[in-house]
């Protein structure tokens, strides 16, 4: 059974795109620890990053770095923090956050509640940024 990264790479679940090219796609986390945080996936589904091959690995950091600095130019935000957590959906998947000091990584505290009219906008500005 395809993973939901899988299911919204072939477009059967939405989402708020950010980008996309053949091999990638990165899209806002609908529960967000910090505005803009955004998911970055490899299209093939491979549960473990280092699982996958070194072609799509070695490419998927150059994809999320021009995604993380549309996100800085649209979030007010220190920089872009980067994490692999990757324990709740079985496809790898690089998390984006914007951060102002390292307590905004702590994935314990609870998401920011967003609807998806305020997803949907962000993630236009984003795109056009």
């Amino acid at each position: 059974m395809p993973s939901i990264f899988s299911r919204i790479v072939l477009g059967e679940i939405p989402c708020h795109k950010l980008a996309e090219d053949d091999r990638y796609l990165a899209f806002l986390d609908i529960n967000p620890l910090r505005l803009g945080h955004a998911l970055v996936i490899p299209k093939v589904e491979v549960d473990e990053l280092f699982d996958l091959d070194d072609e799509i690995l070695a490419g998927m950091l150059p994809f999320a770095k021009a995604v993380g600095r549309k996100i800085k130019s649209v979030v007010p935000c220190k920089r872009i923090g980067l994490t692999v957590i990757g324990l709740e959906v079985p496809h790898a998947h690089i998390h984006l956050v914007p951060i102002n000091g390292m307590h905004d990584m702590e994935f314990s505290r609870g998401a920011l509640s967003m609807g998806n009219d305020e997803l949907a906008a962000l993630a236009a500005r984003i795109r056009e940024a």
